[in-house]
């Protein structure tokens, strides 16, 4: 018989507590004054965040820190920690080894997740892109109006200083993840679904078990708001509630006379046939405009008028890591966004294009120049050829090795077999190896005027405040030989 998740006072142990979905339980669970501990290899803000709310970290993964764990958390009765976990620590983790020795209710992350959904008005983010910043806009929308729902999403807004957000209210807004099947273990009172597309070839086969996964979460939750833009969606999730960013779609929410600048997407919003009014928002590119649909949509199931979501949404800044303007030094703008699958890069550099025409200096070129680092071996291999062609809107195109995320290299492919595939389809790309190539690509290939865009979801970024740096010490030589 299935262990039951305790919330009435037994300690958590994490094993890896830093990860951002791991860290962001870890904040709840804190936060209702459950002894909560966890090992991480390195201090981060993440991880310092969670230091600050009194949870223990080991800083190392270790067999010891199971018994240390029950000895040091608030624990009269000796019980045992539950001890949660991702897809990511495996059986030959020591620490996962020492766990389940001990005989420690042992549970995935998604379990934790579920069990604290089963307890409120749950409203899951679903999609294979888009989930992070739907979940945060949805959050948004409802902190600000005064809902005061908690929330765990995959990513961190300014607005509640992290990941995680616990509220007085009976909601809670989370973002449901597909890449190992655990989405299956949710239900909600409201799903959403953005897309889906095969995008994790190490856990599926084939698009139908992805399908069939949406589908066993579709059926779990009370309504599913679904885009009639993604067929797959609309013809085999069959959502009840539909939205669209296309006139003739019949959806039933509906954006309009949609307008494109470098600075923000404006677009009049309909409500089955009805106008609402006109949106403003200060993100760019029109999968935001579409994510920023599903919002509206959960917001006016719960009743929030159309003003009040205009009026908040005017003010969304954005997910860290989605479009994220890191600085500009020199006339060079710089962007840090985590897409990682030929879907969002298309989607991405068409909105870094539309942001290259900003007005940055007089210089009147305006490149983009997007960094990709190819993440995970079974991903790039299987959808290469997508890749290959999703480049289109960059003007300058350097490849780093593959990121394997912890994949063996099941096929041989490398970084450089990436980058001569894109350019079979496109004329200026670069393959920059290491974080130190890239950085000494950068210097060689960014001039004033160019918008760089790094797209990853592995440790590409790091490359970034070096990056800058050089860009500004060639504005103050630049500022000196003028004077």
């Amino acid at each position: 018989m299935p262990v039951t998740v305790d919330f009435n006072g037994r300690p958590f142990h994490f094993i890896g507590i830093g990860g951002i979905g791991m860290s962001a339980l870890a904040y709840v669970l804190a936060q209702r004054q459950l002894p909560v501990s966890g090992s991480d290899c390195r201090l981060t803000h993440i991880t310092r965040r969670l230091q600050e709310q009194g949870v223990h970290i080991f800083w190392s993964q270790e067999a010891e820190n199971i018994a240390q764990a029950t000895q040091i958390l608030s624990n009269p009765q000796g019980l045992l920690p539950q001890v949660v976990c991702s897809t990511a620590i495996g059986p030959s983790n020591p620490e996962y080894k020492a766990a389940v020795e001990a005989g420690c209710p042992m549970f995935h992350r998604s379990d934790i997740l579920a069990a604290l959904m089963n307890e409120t008005q749950g409203i899951a983010i679903a999609g294979t892109h888009g989930k992070t910043t739907t979940s945060s806009m949805v959050g948004y929308l409802l902190l600000k109006a005064g809902i005061d729902p908690s929330i765990v999403i995959g990513g961190e807004v300014s607005a509640w200083q992290g990941n995680a957000y616990v509220g007085t209210s009976d909601y809670m807004v989370a973002e449901a993840d597909e890449s190992d099947g655990s989405l299956v273990k949710l239900s909600a009172a409201i799903g959403v679904i953005t897309n889906i597309e095969l995008d994790h070839p190490d856990h599926y086969s084939t698009l139908d078990e992805v399908v069939g996964i949406f589908k066993h979460f579709a059926d779990q939750c009370g309504v599913v708001i679904g885009s009639a833009d993604c067929p797959t969606v609309l013809n085999r999730i069959q959502p009840g509630v539909t939205y669209s960013l296309r006139p003739d779609s019949g959806a039933d929410y509906i954006a309009t006379e949609i307008c494109e600048t470098a600075q923000k997407t404006t677009a009049e919003i309909w409500e089955q046939g009805t106008r609402l009014g006109q949106l403003h928002l200060p993100i760019l590119g029109r999968h935001n405009l579409s994510n920023a649909l599903a919002a509206i949509a959960v917001a006016r199931r719960l009743g929030i008028e159309f003003d009040a979501i205009a009026t908040i949404m005017a003010t969304f800044e954005g997910a860290k890591r989605r479009f994220d303007h890191r600085g500009s030094y020199n006339n060079v703008l710089f962007i840090d966004d985590y897409a990682h699958h030929p879907s969002e890069i298309k989607v991405t550099l068409a909105a870094a294009k539309v942001k290259s025409t900003e007005a940055l200096n007089d210089i009147n070129q305006c490149r983009v120049v997007a960094i990709f680092q190819p993440h995970r071996y079974s991903r790039i291999t299987t959808l290469l050829q997508e890749f290959a062609t999703a480049f289109g809107d960059a003007d300058h195109v350097i490849v780093t090795d593959i990121y394997s995320a912890g994949e063996k290299n099941a096929s041989g492919i490398t970084g450089e077999d990436v980058a001569s595939t894109i350019r079979e389809h496109h004329s200026q790309v670069s393959y920059a190896a290491t974080l130190d190539d890239v950085k000494a690509t950068l210097a060689s290939v960014l001039q004033p005027g160019d918008l760089a865009i790094f797209l990853t979801a592995g440790n590409l970024n790091q490359a970034i405040p070096d990056a800058m740096d050089y860009q500004a010490q060639q504005a103050e030589k630049t500022a000196l030989t003028s004077v």
